[in-house]
């Protein structure tokens, strides 16, 4: 059973035993901004192995790397002038930048899925303080079953992978809810590869350019969190819901008019007063709650496309996506 510390009563503690669990190939349960990450020496591959194994996750799909500052990062991949100017403006925070990879790195293979690029990202806080003690970058996906909802609490990740791992730190909920943004540059071009916690409006505004999507679904995985069906909670999920069927539990926001509501077996509020931030701390949690009902159906009232909802539905339309 793992053992779980209190970064906020016992920082010190939290960053003695971490390191040398980390330095022993073992993964633990780290606290971010985003969602709680199962972080491990991304230079080793017995720790890389066994956050795969840990999590049951597929070795084609790659991990992000954390890193304590823009310095660190710089000893391992190559920046362009957009990519600098990204991190400058948004690191330490919810960016991921997929990167070239610096000549023999160090960053093990099974980290990157053989790719001859890396996603980084410099986590705010703790974590960060954590790396730059362990002075080794830590991949960290986040901490959950693979396919499954991520985790935002230290509860979620004890519930979920408690008898696999062997420490938790505890920093309470994490504040922004999703993971984080990705972005890759090429030619000068910026692509969106995932959204996540900031917004791409914020990321237009500083490069001073457009950000692309995906016009249509590639086969090709680039980065965390492209697989159709992720996220997924136990029950099925429906979306843009304007009425409740026996069996379903709601899911709202904005406090919308829904027909039949008091079917609903359960009904939670991802944010009463329609605001995107509150909506997305809330998210994994509520899928959680909502998953507890024994609802054989989450039903999801329709959620604006702009801002953080552009991160709310990528994560919504996964979770509803047709699962092998």
């Amino acid at each position: 059973m793992a053992r779980h510390i209190d970064i906020l009563e016992h920082p010190q503690t939290a960053i003695e035993v971490a390191t040398a669990t980390l330095a022993e190939g073992l993964p633990i349960g780290l606290p971010t901004e985003t969602v709680y990450g199962l972080a491990a020496d991304a230079t080793n591959p017995a720790a890389i192995t066994r956050i795969y194994e840990t999590k049951g996750r597929p070795r084609f799909n790659p991990l992000i790397c954390h890193m304590s500052d823009l310095a660190m990062a710089e000893r391992y991949a190559i920046f362009d002038p957009t990519s600098r100017k990204l991190a400058e403006a948004f690191w330490p925070g919810p960016l991921t930048l997929v990167l070239p990879l610096k000549p023999d790195s160090g960053i093990h293979p099974l980290a990157t899925a053989g790719l001859d690029t890396v996603g980084i990202r410099v986590p705010k806080g703790f974590a960060g303080d954590l790396i730059r003690a362990f002075d080794r970058p830590l991949a960290a996906p986040s901490a959950n079953t693979s396919g499954k909802i991520s985790a935002t609490s230290a509860d979620h990740v004890h519930d979920d992978l408690g008898e696999r791992i062997t420490l938790i730190l505890d920093a309470g909920a994490s504040v922004v809810g999703v993971e984080s943004t990705i972005v890759k540059v090429e030619d000068g071009e910026m692509r969106l590869l995932r959204p996540g916690g900031l917004a791409a409006s914020e990321i237009e505004r500083v490069a001073g350019k457009p950000l692309k999507r995906k016009k249509k679904a590639s086969a090709a995985i680039e980065a965390p969190g492209m697989m159709a069906s992720h996220y997924a909670p136990g029950a099925a999920v429906r979306l843009d819901a304007t009425e409740v069927s026996e069996n379903e539990t709601l899911i709202r926001f904005g406090t919308p008019d829904i027909a039949g509501i008091e079917k609903a077996v359960a009904v939670l509020d991802l944010s009463a007063g329609g605001d995107l931030s509150e909506a997305a701390a809330n998210l994994f949690d509520f899928m959680k709650r909502a998953d507890a009902t024994g609802a054989t159906t989450i039903a999801f009232s329709h959620i604006p496309d702009e801002g953080l909802g552009e991160a709310i539905n990528d994560r919504l339309r996964r979770a509803a996506a047709p699962r092998e």
